[in-house]
């Protein structure tokens, strides 16, 4: 029974540092960025230009 309580100890915990983790990173500044996401999509990505070892193959 003596390791339930430790396991719960060591869950509470964890969650406490993920907590302090998040609001740390929401006080920098982390999660500022909300139209990048949105619009990304719209774009394409870039087309490599072939080299001339590319063509000889």
């Amino acid at each position: 029974m003596s390791i339930l309580y430790f396991l719960i100890g060591c869950s509470v915990l964890l969650a406490l540092i993920f907590l302090i983790a998040f609001f740390w990173a929401m006080k920098n500044g982390q999660n500022d960025d909300t139209y990048t996401p949105g619009v990304r999509i719209l774009f394409d990505d870039d087309i490599p230009l072939k080299t001339k070892s590319d063509k000889d193959h």
